[in-house]
């Protein structure tokens, strides 16, 4: 037995269950519920609770816009509690993860309008007794906009030959800040900006010039970094937007960070081109500093390393919409980062393997209630990620406690949104939640083109992670990355054209999605928990039709709650049952999950191509969102074979909603950049 297990169990935490022994009772105690930070549209909430050992009490939830009528139903809380993650080598003192998810309900209200104050109930109930009902009042936050009070600036290249308007500056250090000389007075710039002001950038090239000294070159010397740190507010940002008479460029001339707000809240930036440098928009930093309130809206960002950044805890708010990201890796080939089936590739057509760090992530955060949405991403390692952290803050993965205490809730990464993003052409993932908390909302996503598991849980830590509605095509590895225990990840309603496995999970739920497998591995669907409480059903499977088991379901013996020695332990000391299955009605029969589901093929679609991910002929083509559509066909087999999810499937035509990420007869959702006017 390992250190990291009996420190566990020295601490009253048993890991094969660890409600089981704390000498709680199954009546349910509702405790604090707390609101997440709101987002744009969507509303997350936690209730702690004791009690419920048996793991039977609910939350239902209902919600209306304050002081409507009618109330309309929401998702159930989902159960949590003693759900274990972990990451690391417990003999060696080697931790980078090591986290045991309290008792309590957590979930989501989607989809709302925003800047709107809704009145939300919460019913817990519990066949042993106790439970409550509780109403509270809370608003999404409204979509950042510039102020017109304030007052206006006005910033042009130093190659500018025509009239200027009133308030002008050359280059935009120069109006932001009262100093801009460089060189050695770099130092001394000072916000000139105030909450509500506006600098208009007029068409350009502004270059990062930090080999020129004491020549307004507008950036500091040697980094060539813009350091803004003034200060607006949530309804009177600092708005930096270009002036509408022609393109806008910040060049940063192989620098490695163009712009740096990691100690400014409420800075606005639309309309700009960010190009030629490894950091375009550093907005923190762990341990260090952050930002709340970035906005950045219909801008572009090419020849970068990293888009958008921060891996700071107490980074709050940011909205990230109708953006572009063109990454630096290859737009000709799917090209993975490791593993000895791209080694082939080596020297093919100029390609190399490995393949460099070019570009890594388009957009990285950390901290609650960002936005990333409406944005295309093209040619990066990672298209959108939540940052890697490592155990959260307040908590320590060696030492303990493994879950932050209450005074270090506001800096846990809980209420972030990615939502109808376009991405394409990664060499890993194209959205990663690793290292979230509570109320992630990956919503509406079209992800193509993923080297490695499109949908990637490397772990989750708590849940819910909420996949609905995305669609994924050609990931010749897999569709999904689960892994440490990755615990609380509800998938619905999602398409994914790739073998669904998830190699360690907890509390895991899935239903209403469509699996076609892509031959990435034998079983179309395998699942490994440590829970017998995860579920899976109502979901479409297109098992290889030469594999000898389709379906694989490998969890604690039955009757067994939870059962962490797999994740923890050695390999000495195996504990979980493994169940393989070949063909889908041996699977629901015997594991007693998928017992509505069905079986489906690639001719339930308009227009989608089987693809072979072990056919080395076709594996590195890139595909395009114009030669695919993802809409089901009438009669086919997913349709009016799914289940009723509140919000989810709410305007169903048919006797049932359908499987998948488009329901019959509706239009696609639309992916990426929207029009300006929008």
């Amino acid at each position: 037995m390992k250190k990291l297990f009996v420190t566990a169990v020295l601490l009253g935490l048993s890991v094969l269950n660890p409600m089981a022994k704390t000498g709680g009772a199954n009546v349910v105690t509702p405790g604090e519920l707390v609101i997440d930070p709101p987002t744009l549209t969507n509303l997350g909430f936690e209730w702690v609770i004791s009690g419920d050992e048996n793991r039977n009490a609910r939350v239902e939830v209902s919600y209306r816009k304050k002081g409507a009528g009618d109330w309309k139903p929401a998702m159930p809380l989902l159960r949590l509690g003693g759900e274990h993650i972990y990451w690391g080598r417990a003999e060696a003192d080697d931790h980078i993860l090591n986290v045991i998810v309290p008792n309590m309900f957590a979930g989501s209200i989607l989809d709302l309008e925003s800047g709107t104050a809704y009145e939300a109930r919460f019913a817990m109930t519990d066949p042993d007794g106790g439970g409550a009902t509780r109403v509270v009042t809370v608003a999404t936050r409204p979509d950042p906009k510039p102020n017109s009070g304030g007052r206006v600036y006005q910033v042009y290249s130093p190659t500018w030959k025509g009239p200027k308007g009133p308030n002008s500056f050359v280059g935009l250090n120069c109006a932001y800040n009262y100093h801009c000389g460089g060189g050695d007075e770099s130092m001394a710039d000072r916000p000139r900006v105030q909450a509500g002001d506006t600098i208009l950038v007029h068409a350009g090239v502004y270059e990062s010039l930090y080999d020129w000294y004491a020549r307004n070159s507008s950036t500091r010397p040697v980094e060539g970094t813009y350091y803004l740190f003034g200060n607006g507010t949530p309804d009177k940002p600092i708005v930096i937007k270009a002036a509408g008479d022609g393109d806008v460029i910040f060049d940063g001339r192989g620098n490695f960070n163009l712009l740096n707000v990691q100690k400014a809240n409420y800075n606005y930036f639309e309309g700009i081109t960010f190009r030629n440098t490894e950091i375009a928009i550093q907005a923190g930093l762990q341990m260090i500093a952050g930002a709340s309130g970035l906005t950045v809206k219909h801008c572009r960002f090419e020849n970068i390393n990293l888009g958008i950044v921060t891996s700071y805890s107490g980074s709050r708010d940011f909205t990230i919409t109708d953006n572009v990201f063109i990454g630096r890796d290859d737009p000709n080939h799917l090209q993975g980062w490791n593993g000895d089936f791209w080694l082939q590739f080596n020297g093919v057509e100029g390609q190399e393997f490995p393949a460099k760090l070019r570009s890594y992530t388009a957009v990285r955060v950390y901290g609650g209630g960002h936005v990333v949405a409406y944005n295309y991403v093209a040619n990066f390692h990672d298209g959108i990620d939540v940052e890697t952290y490592g155990n959260p803050d307040g908590s320590d993965a060696v030492h303990g406690p493994f879950y932050p205490p209450r005074k270090d809730w506001d800096v846990r990464p809980v209420a972030i949104d990615f939502y109808n993003n376009l991405l394409t052409n990664f060499h890993d993932n194209a959205i990663e939640i690793d290292g979230s908390m509570h109320n992630i909302r990956v919503m509406r996503n079209l992800m193509l083109n993923s080297a490695s598991h499109p949908f990637c849980n490397q772990p989750a830590m708590g849940g819910p992670v909420y996949w609905i509605r995305n669609v994924a095509y050609n990931a010749p590895f897999g569709v999904t990355r689960m892994s440490s225990g990755a615990a609380g990840v509800v998938f619905l309603n999602n398409t994914m054209f790739s073998e669904f496995v998830a190699p360690t999970s907890g509390n895991l739920h899935l239903a209403n999605n469509l699996i076609l497998g892509q031959n990435a591995n034998p079983e179309v669907f395998a699942v490994h928990t440590f829970t017998n409480y995860s579920e899976s059903d109502y979901n479409g499977f297109r098992p290889s039709p030469a594999s000898k088991n389709s379906f694989q379901w490998t969890s604690p013996p039955w009757g067994t709650v939870q059962d962490y020695h797999d994740l923890l332990e050695t390999m000495d000391a195996r504990t979980l049952v493994t169940r393989d299955y070949p063909t889908l009605a041996a699977y629901s029969a015997d594991a007693h999950q998928d017992q509505h589901s069905v079986l489906v093929d690639y001719d339930a679609f308009e227009r989608v191509r089987p693809l072979d991910a072990k056919d080395v002929r076709t594996v590195q083509k890139l595909y395009k969102m114009e030669d695919l559509d993802f809409r089901l066909k009438a009669g086919s087999a997913p349709v009016d074979k799914g289940k009723v999810i509140p919000q989810v499937t709410d305007g169903y035509a048919g006797t049932a909603p359908d499987l998948g990420a488009v329901e019959l007869g509706q239009p696609l959702p639309h992916y990426g950049p929207r029009p300006l006017d929008k």
